[in-house]
């Protein structure tokens, strides 16, 4: 169970005149990308299963939560504390805390000692109510007036405001050549506790993501879901283009500390244990992930399954498919000339592709493709292979290799 041995004290601001101005300079300060949170609890509910969900909603996280016993409020509180700790969010604000019961107060305090956050109380009274002075009695507290912590901000009308910057990729499907080679027909292997090898020093790489995309799929992973652990495996299929097996091996000691690396295994099927490099964007993604495993259990479990027991949560292809994210499709039929009748949506097709496997008897079922375009090349030799015109002899369908 993690805990700050010397969290910061509390700030209690009053603010008497419960003047709109410091309210606004308060929403104002909101800036998770920056480690700042102003929470505004849901009005007309003492609930300590909101508060939680108040916290996640700040974070940028849709809630309420799916999959956990309907009121239990312990993993909501749970998983915001993974993703304050992921992200790095150091200060927390909280409004309208005079109207806050006992129990929530309490849940706040237990948020403070898992995180080290510097959380502000703001009580629109003269006084400290007297549940606010009761829960922090024997915790360490300071007083502030909003005059001086939340000063008036500037005129709106000022400067006229600035247009919401343009997202070309918003709405669209994204097709990711590293989701060619995510379904496997094998099993997971037994646990592994090697020292793998870098990927780029067993001449693998993985496709990389033009910036635009990379900027979007962060987007959209960061947003879909209060799971990290659903996050995180999608992220991590997304930058080493592993298979579901192989993101099965992944425990939460086989991450850096840092979550600058993360080492997947395998049984000699397909091109060995390799460690990748994490890219900026997923590294608060597999923190939580693993975050949240050290808070409920203190164990080193499989990084990308859930220790709260979660239930019914979606398959990993139905949850790429809710942030429109899939493999390259094959083409789409041309549509007749003169035809009125409309085109049906074609469903996303996940291929059973061989790439991964480094034995042609390694996967003794056929390909399935399904008219989707094979994978790219991972290997330098196989780069060069096509650099010269000649198919890799070991992608692509097994009739049309080249033989040895």
């Amino acid at each position: 169970m993690l805990s700050c041995d010397n969290p910061p004290p509390v700030t209690v601001v009053l603010d008497p005149g419960d003047d709109l101005v410091h309210t606004r300079a308060a929403l104002a300060g909101h800036a998770p990308d920056d480690g700042r949170l102003t929470v505004h609890p849901t009005p007309g509910t003492d609930s300590v299963l909101t508060l939680a969900y108040d916290v996640l909603a700040a974070l940028g996280k849709p809630v309420p939560l799916a999959g956990y016993r309907q009121l239990d409020p312990a993993p909501a509180w749970t998983l915001a504390a993974a993703w304050i700790l992921a992200t790095r969010t150091s200060y927390l604000m909280l409004l309208r805390a005079h109207f806050l019961t006992p129990h929530r107060l309490a849940a706040l305090l237990r948020l403070r000692d898992c995180t080290g956050l510097r959380l502000a109380l703001v009580c629109h009274t003269r006084h400290v109510p007297d549940p606010v002075e009761r829960a922090l009695a024997g915790v360490a507290h300071h007083m502030a007036e909003a005059t001086a912590l939340l000063p008036a901000a500037e005129s709106l009308t000022a400067t006229p405001p600035v247009p919401a910057p343009r997202q070309p990729l918003t709405n669209r499907w994204l097709n990711l050549p590293a989701l060619t080679t995510l379904t496997a027909f094998d099993s997971a292997t037994h646990p592994c506790q090697c020292a793998a090898p870098m990927a780029e020093d067993r001449d693998f790489f993985a496709p990389v993501l033009p910036a635009l995309t990379e900027a979007e799929v962060a987007y959209r992973l960061h947003r879909a879901t209060a799971h990290p652990h659903l996050a995180a495996r999608l992220a991590t299929a997304v930058f080493t283009a592993a298979s579901t097996t192989q993101l099965a091996t992944a425990y939460v000691r086989d991450l850096a500390a840092d979550a600058s690396t993360i080492t997947l295994h395998d049984d000699g099927l397909r091109q060995g244990c390799m460690t990748h490099h994490v890219p900026a964007w997923a590294r608060p993604l597999l923190l939580a992930a693993a975050f949240t495993w050290r808070i409920a259990s203190g164990t080193s479990g499989p990084l990308f399954t859930d220790p709260l027991g979660s239930t019914g949560l979606p398959h990993l292809t139905d949850f790429a498919e809710s942030c429109k994210l899939r493999p390259p499709q094959p083409p789409r039929p041309k549509r007749s000339k003169g035809s009125r009748v409309p085109a049906k949506p074609p469903e996303t097709i996940w291929p059973f592709s061989p790439a991964h496997y480094a034995l042609s008897w390694a996967m003794r079922e056929p390909d399935l493709i399904h008219g989707c375009p094979h994978p790219p090349p991972h290997t330098r030799r196989t780069i060069a292979a096509y650099k010269k015109g000649w198919p890799p002899p070991d992608y692509g369908q097994r009739a049309l290799r080249v033989p040895r």
